[in-house]
């Protein structure tokens, strides 16, 4: 099949959106389409000039308010770090940023599974959080509440019980406010997906929600992601700090609990406004689901007091 016609398959918007890049204008060129990106098209593009994705995202219309401009500096930051793609191209305004493509292996939740990759993804947060400050600040205690608010202003559906457990909520931030150690670097999205391994590291892809985080947070929400079994959790926290915390275990449990409790709202936000063909409301309930059960859990209470202990 010929370049030319490869391409007739595509919107044409898509492709002349491709063609104001100077790097994905290059012919012959080919053009595949990605699987994933639920707020996003990616786009594989081949050219003389090299192997690129083209990440295309919406410029209006977006209750989730992602900031486009944060996105292209954090994934900057991300690749001087040497974990994340290098950057090649932005239009600013237009939905475009452009990275090198990675020859590798995109993870799914059975490889993370696997303690030994989990060891691998633990050396690849501490080398992200090692890295580069963000240029913006990212506390699921700040966007669980304006996802509510947002929640609430447009109608959108709530799921049963969701506000009971906001005073518990506060209980977890007091909690974890003993003994702040401060931000650092994080993705603060790594589902499986967002990590490809080439066989020699592990590369840590799409910087839509980034921001300087509490980088439990990042773990508790790995763990979160991959429903991964709690002793998977106590490996990966192991593995990143060097030595057996319950402090830091018990700090990633409730990260995690609150990752879940949180992007519940965004599947909301998302299955009320989004055109995407995608059940984004089933996806949000099963995270909601295992939320309520930790909120609800016997564990609940000593998780609280173990967050400000000193080991």
């Amino acid at each position: 099949m010929s370049t030319a016609e490869s391409e007739q398959s595509y919107d044409p918007t898509i492709l002349a959106l491709l063609d104001r890049s100077a790097v994905l204008a290059a012919r012959p060129r080919q053009i595949e389409e990605l699987v994933g990106g639920l707020t996003n098209r990616n786009f594989k593009v081949s050219t003389p000039k090299g192997v690129f994705v083209a990440r295309v995202s919406a410029t209006t219309g977006d209750l989730l308010a992602i900031d486009r401009d944060n996105e292209y500096r954090n994934t900057m930051a991300a690749a001087s770090a040497g974990v994340g793609a290098p950057v090649v191209d932005y239009l600013p305004g237009e939905g475009l940023l452009v990275v090198g493509y990675i020859d590798g292996r995109t993870y799914h939740d059975e490889d993370m599974a696997n303690l030994d990759n989990l060891r691998r993804v633990a050396e690849s947060c501490r080398q992200l959080h090692a890295g580069p400050r963000f240029v913006n600040d990212f506390s699921m205690f700040d966007t669980q509440p304006r996802y509510l608010d947002i929640v609430r202003t447009h109608g959108l559906r709530l799921p049963d019980r969701y506000l009971e457990f906001l005073p518990k909520v506060e209980r977890i931030r007091d909690a974890l406010a003993v003994r702040d150690e401060g931000t650092v670097p994080c993705n603060n999205d790594l589902l499986a997906e967002n990590f490809i391994d080439d066989g020699e590291k592990i590369w840590v892809i799409d910087y839509e929600y980034a921001g300087n985080n509490d980088p439990c947070f990042e773990l508790g929400n790995i763990w979160s992601e991959a429903t991964l079994p709690v002793e998977h959790l106590g490996e990966l926290v192991t593995a990143y700090y060097g030595w057996e915390s319950r402090n830091k275990i018990a700090r990633a449990r409730l990260l995690g609990l609150m990752s879940k409790y949180g992007w519940t709202l965004w599947a909301s936000i998302q299955a009320g406004t989004s055109k995407m063909d995608f059940d984004f409301w089933s996806w949000g309930m099963e995270k909601y689901e295992r939320a309520v059960v930790e909120f609800d859990g016997p564990e609940f209470e000593r998780l609280l007091e173990d967050v400000q202990r000193t080991d």
